[in-house]
Formats: structure tokens, C-alpha cells, sequence
């Protein structure tokens, strides 16, 4: 069986995951690298995936290690730069979301992916490989519900991790770019249309840290589509109850709901009091399943010579309408894209 070796940059949470689902959960693939610039990051390669080497700068890796393709998973503004030097060092490149922090970055991924029409790219959007996701959409593109025309969105963390995410606030592009861009592809991938106007507000209640980084803790948005179709979309920072995404998309002959209880599992407890479940606690967590289903998708895409779903343009159209939402919330207007 040919295998792909993949060389990982960035073992945070997330880099973490993928690789080890590259090392030990899809057989075409080999991790034959990483790179990861802090102790926790060196610690788990030579711990968990037994890795001997870990590389500590990124293009050295890109230069020296025997690889076909890059996995990005680091800090939002560094991945538009590490795409293109990827690409021109002639590597696959699979890179998490957002595509960049600003659409200029986002121009200089496009041009790099544009050199290299032989090289295989894929954005990390993870929750168009979701099971409930994918399966939803292919009611609506059955019929099931008529013609879709409202996508109501809400994407929370948990407010057990709101210290971690406030470490990274200054430097993670908004709320809205960092949080709320999977709701954005989302609603353009459901609705199959682009957002012509949105208006948003933002607010902290809680974490102040957050006001003071230029970011909210909560924020909401409404958004115009060219086909006429509507999207609401709430996110938070600090979900008391745990990690909460919820997602119901109307149309003319019906409603599908998505994870209306975040469910950890499908156990009921009853007792003193009253009949519980508990919440799933993390975004590993709840998109485990698809975090594995869009790597192995990327790996196939690869070795088959062919291109994934979620392209480049995704990417920069996605980055496009945040930094519109962010804007309206800032400016208090109405943004038209």
C-alpha cells in the first residue's frame, strides 16, 4: 500500500489530534515529521507518537524531512505564509482554519495554490465531514425539507477552557474569524449562496480579559444571502455546561435540527436530580469523528490525484464575511460585502 508521509507543524490541542489520527488511525498515512516550537508540543511527539526528532523550526522541516505533504494547525496568522512555502517546496498541504487573519493573506494563499494546480490543498472547514453534518445535507439536497432559506447557528466554548482561550485572545483574530467562521461556512455551504449584508454586535459579561483585547466574550449576527436566504448566528466564550453546537436549518417543507442537546453520549442518569445527561466537554471531543473523516478524505485526495471539497476560495470568502461581521459589530452598521 503507498503511503503518504505527512510532516505536522503546531501540536496544540488540535495538532495533537491530527496527528496522531495521521499515526496511528489512517493506514495510507505515515507521520514522518513534526515540528512544534514549545515543550508540551515535544513532549507529546516523543511520548505519544514516538517520534525521536521534532523539528523546532518550520522550514527546516519543510527542507530536510523526508515528506509529501504539511499539515498547518498553528497560530491563525501563521498560515497563510507556511501554505505557500509548503506549496513551493512542492508538499501537499492540508491547513486548519481560518485561511488567514486578513484577506491580503488570504490572496497570497489563493496565488500559491494557483502556482501549483498539481499539488493537492485542503482547508480544514471539519464540520462538513461531521456525520450529522453531511448527513443533513444530503436530506436537503434530497428534498427533505423543500427549499432551505434560514440556518440558525450557535457555536460555544466551555467555560472550562475560557483561561486558555484568553491567553491567545489578542492574537486570534476575533471572535467572530476564530469562532465563528465554521458557522459561516457552514450556512454558505447549506444554503449554497454567498452573504450580501451582515449586522452583529458583541459584549462581555463575564471575562473582562476579552474587552480588553480588543475581542468579545459573546457575540451574534444576522446575515443576508444573494438567494434571498437568511442566517442567524450566536457564539460565546464561556458555555457554563460545556461545549455547545447547535445548528437548525429552516425551509419550506420542513426543519432539520442539529445537536439540540450537545449530548456527550446518548446515557440518561436519573436520580435526585432529575434526569440528567452530560454535555460534551471539548471541539476534540465533539468533532473527533470528524476531525478523522476530513484527514483521511485529504490523504485519499492526494494519492488519487484529485481536489477535496473545501478549497482555498472557501477560505478567503469565509475570512471575507468575518471580518465584515467584525466590522459591523464595531461599527454598530450594517456591512454589505
Amino acid at each position: 500500500m503507498k503511503k503518504l508521509r505527512v510532516g505536522v507543524v503546531g501540536l496544540g490541542r488540535l495538532g495533537k489530534v491530527h496527528a496522531w489520527n495521521i499515526a496511528y488511525k489512517i493506514p495510507n498515512a505515515e507521520l514522518a515529521a513534526v515540528c512544534s516550537s514549545h515543550a508540551g508540543g515535544v513532549e507529546f511527539a516523543r511520548r505519544e507518537l514516538g517520534m525521536e526528532q521534532v523539528y523546532a523550526d518550520y522550514r527546516e522541516m519543510l527542507e530536510k524531512a523526508d515528506i509529501d505533504a504539511a499539515v498547518i494547525v498553528t497560530t491563525s496568522s501563521e498560515h497563510c505564509w507556511q501554505i505557500e512555502a509548503a506549496l513551493d517546496a512542492g508538499k501537499h498541504v492540508f491547513s486548519e482554519k481560518p485561511l488567514g487573519v486578513d484577506v491580503a493573506q488570504c490572496k497570497q494563499a489563493e496565488a500559491a495554490v494557483e502556482r501549483h494546480p498539481d499539488l493537492t490543498f485542503m482547508l480544514g472547514f471539519m464540520r462538513r465531514y461531521d456525520e450529522s453534518y453531511a448527513y443533513a445535507k444530503k436530506k436537503i439536497e434530497a428534498g427533505a425539507i423543500g427549499t432551505p432559506y434560514l440556518v440558525k447557528a450557535t457555536g460555544m466554548d466551555p467555560e472550562a477552557s475560557v483561561q486558555e482561550t484568553l491567553r491567545y485572545a489578542k492574537t486570534s483574530s476575533g471572535i467572530f474569524l476564530d469562532l465563528g467562521i465554521h458557522d459561516i461556512d457552514l450556512m454558505r455551504w447549506i444554503l449554497g449562496s454567498e452573504v450580501t449584508e451582515v449586522y452583529a454586535m458583541g459584549a462581555t459579561f463575564k471575562y473582562p480579559g476579552f474587552r480588553e483585547a480588543g475581542d468579545a466574550e459573546t457575540g451574534a449576527a444576522m446575515f443576508k444571502f444573494e438567494n434571498g436566504a437568511m442566517g442567524m448566528m450566536h457564539v460565546g466564550r464561556a458555555a457554563p455546561h460545556g461545549y455547545h453546537v447547535e445548528t437548525e436549518i429552516v425551509g419550506t417543507d420542513g426543519i432539520i435540527r442539529i445537536s439540540a442537546v450537545p449530548e456527550k453520549n446518548l446515557a440518561m442518569v436519573y436520580n435526585v436530580n432529575g434526569a440528567c445527561t452530560e454535555c460534551v466537554g471539548s471541539f476534540p471531543e465533539r468533532f473527533a469523528g470528524a476531525y478523522l473523516n476530513e484527514m483521511e478524505e485529504f490523504v485519499n485526495c492526494t494519492l488519487e490525484g484529485r481536489q477535496p471539497g473545501t478549497t482555498v476560495y472557501d477560505g478567503t470568502k469565509s475570512t471575507i464575511i468575518g471580518y465584515a461581521t467584525t466590522e459591523a459589530w464595531k461599527t454598530g452598521k450594517i456591512v454589505k460585502i
